[in-house]
């Protein structure tokens, strides 16, 4: 068996997951979800049948993670050889910003989406304020930081770099420069390139 199980669909968030499961080098078996039909397992472990689901068969147990963010967090801590959790002088700005990514920044992007529009006078009642807040707050940082650690890479740049790597594909992110800089360093990344190849080959498969 595998040390874990990967319940995705290639056209979803699970493509973050699989990143961060190849950014930890973890050995994984997929488990190809229907939108339609979920499977029993799914279900077992994650009662919402969403998707990405991760179990880890652990020494200790199998363990169920669920929520982008938490998957990244926790592979990072997992597969400590693969250097990529925060130093203590790193973690402030690695949990900060993945939870910024993961509460203000996605809320944004789905309200305006959605047209879903917060009075000015009610903006302090939001979570995220204001999209334009939101979108500047994270510009601000990468406009004086290559990474969401400084000048190293670690897993919250998976998660928090989906995050703009899609929002700059589906236009939900503007193409400032400080956002497309960083796509690109890590659009160049190995393992990058390796999880969305699978994804990308699901995906073409499903339209023929």
């Amino acid at each position: 068996m595998a040390e874990y199980t990967f319940f995705t669909n290639p056209m979803s968030r699970g493509q973050i997951a699989r990143w961060a499961l190849h950014e930890a080098g973890a050995d994984y078996e997929q488990v190809l979800v229907p939108w339609a039909e979920k499977p029993a397992a799914l279900l077992a472990a994650n009662p919402l049948g969403k998707v990405p689901t991760v179990i880890h068969h652990s020494q200790t147990g199998d363990k169920v993670v669920t929520e982008c963010a938490a998957t990244c967090a926790y592979l990072a801590g997992a597969h400590p050889e693969a250097g990529l959790g925060p130093s203590a002088d790193e973690s402030a700005d690695y949990f900060r910003w993945m939870f910024f990514a993961a509460g203000p920044v996605e809320t944004a992007i789905t309200a305006r989406s959605m047209g879903w529009e917060v009075p000015k006078d009610r903006e302090m009642m939001a979570g995220w304020g204001s999209y334009e807040r939101t979108i500047a707050a994270l510009e601000g940082h990468f406009a004086g930081n290559a990474y969401v650690c400084g000048n190293r890479f670690t897993m919250a740049d998976v998660y928090v770099g989906s995050q703009v790597d899609w929002g700059l594909t589906f236009g939900s992110i503007p193409p400032n420069e400080a956002f497309v800089a960083y796509a690109e360093k890590l659009q160049a990344r190995a393992a990058y390139k390796a999880a969305k190849a699978i994804d990308h080959q699901l995906i073409e498969g499903a339209k023929q």
